[in-house]
């Protein structure tokens, strides 16, 4: 705060200088420029500054997505000389993450990074944490007030949704009477929910579409798998599958290799590295994946080590970093793999 401070007090002083000489009279023919607090942005950037120390606390990585954020939070804390990062093991028990964060508490962590099991219950020690005057993270999941962190970053699931129910809906645009299936993830998730409604609402754009199943899976092989053996029992003829998990997508691809069925287009979600090689292969159903990109995690890093640097990010003209972030769910087919291939996880 001291520093914000005294940097305004400059741009006021500054300004107050320049009031005053006009008010006497010039003295020089070449007017004083005025400096600008977007000129004076003290933005984070890679050369070393004040050390940092980044205590990491997510869920158990048993999904490869959740295994790619922790990967991604490694790689990124160890691109900074002035970046210590405290990792914990990781565990989707929330009494056991509620204790592994009160851990980094006492050890007094500059910033904290929380990707918790379940947002709304680890929302006390997310409140802790910031009445102990160390700031938090909160990536993804999201906390159940503002108040438990400082800044949220995260992916968009109904815009992940939407995505994938536009490019079907564009693919299929000119087909009469067009039918699509939806293999979801767990039901209980508010993510799950979310992702359903952005499909529904960008489906709603094609009165020549028709949603006619839908099932949802657990977010694992088997479930895919299980879950999209019953979807082709029910349905002999459908012409879009959007599939909320590139993992379950896995199954659910054999499930559909099994059946013998080629006579659909697939859309998957997250952007797993088996996706993307598919993808690129077309030689099977699965022509695009819908991303919900594991970087946040590195980005996470670059936010927790800007907010420990009293800095802003690059590119923007406030001082700090903001309240929260959205990442774009791209959409990832044959004519951009190339760009997003190196971004798969495993």
């Amino acid at each position: 705060m001291s520093q914000l401070t005294s940097r305004r007090g400059l741009l006021f002083g500054t300004a107050a200088v320049s009031a005053g000489a006009l008010l006497a009279g010039c003295t020089s023919n070449e007017p004083k420029e005025e400096e600008r607090a977007a000129d004076s942005q003290p933005a984070a950037d890679d050369k070393p500054g004040k050390q940092v120390t980044i205590g990491f606390a997510g869920p158990q990585a048993d999904h490869g997505w959740l295994n790619a954020i922790n990967e991604n939070a490694k790689s990124r804390a160890e691109k900074y000389e002035d970046v210590t990062l405290e990792i914990t093991e990781g565990s989707n028990d929330t009494a056991a993450q509620i204790g592994q964060i009160e851990t980094l508490i006492n050890k007094k962590v500059d910033v904290l990074v929380i990707l918790p099991a379940d947002g709304k219950a680890l929302t006390q020690v997310g409140l802790k944490a910031m009445r102990a005057g160390i700031p938090v993270i909160n990536l993804d999941r999201i906390f159940n007030t503002p108040q438990a962190y400082r800044c949220w970053i995260g992916g968009d699931n109904y815009g992940m949704g939407l995505n994938a129910g536009h490019y079907i809906g564009e693919k299929l645009k000119d087909k009469s009477d067009a039918r699509v299936i939806e293999l979801a993830g767990l039901d209980n998730l508010e993510l799950t929910k979310q992702r359903s409604q952005g499909f529904d609402d960008a489906l709603k754009n094609y009165p020549n579409i028709r949603k006619v199943a839908r099932q949802a899976a657990e977010f694992t092989v088997e479930s895919g798998q299980a879950k999209m053996a019953q979807l082709l029992q029910a349905q002999s003829k459908f012409d879009a599958l959007w599939n909320h998990d590139d993992d379950q997508g896995v199954g659910a691809l054999r499930a559909i290799e099994q059946a013998g069925r080629d006579d659909f287009l697939m859309v998957g979600g997250a952007g797993a590295l088996s996706a993307f090689q598919a993808i690129e292969a077309d030689d099977g159903v699965l022509k695009a994946t819908v991303l919900y990109p594991p970087s946040m995690a590195a980005s996470a890093i670059d936010l927790a080590r800007a907010l420990g640097q009293s800095k802003g990010i690059g590119g923007l003209a406030e001082f700090e970093i903001p309240a929260s972030l959205t990442l774009y769910s791209a959409v990832v087919d044959k004519t951009n793999i190339e760009q997003y291939m190196s971004t798969g996880f495993k």
